[in-house]
């Protein structure tokens, strides 16, 4: 064989092995990506469920309270 086929060989060789390599990494970096977005996700929807949550115990509060006190001007229009 040739020095020009054997160096041809060697770069080709080297050129595949490095887009397999490449292409491995790109997709464990593309499923990494994925996976965090999933957990963003779920951390948003985790978030807005407390939210709904605090919100709901603050009108359930709201309406007991309502029924408990009694709403007047304290007499001020009267002292007049």
């Amino acid at each position: 064989m040739s020095t020009a086929a054997k160096m041809t060989l060697a770069a080709t060789t080297v050129s595949a092995i490095g887009i397999v390599v490449f292409v491995h990494y790109a997709q464990q970096a593309e499923k990494a990506a994925m996976h965090a977005g999933v957990v963003r996700d779920m951390e948003q929807q985790r978030i807005k469920k407390e939210r709904l949550a605090d919100f709901e115990m603050q009108r359930a509060l709201e309406q007991e309270y309502r029924k408990v006190q009694t709403v007047s001007d304290g007499g001020a229009a009267g002292a007049s």
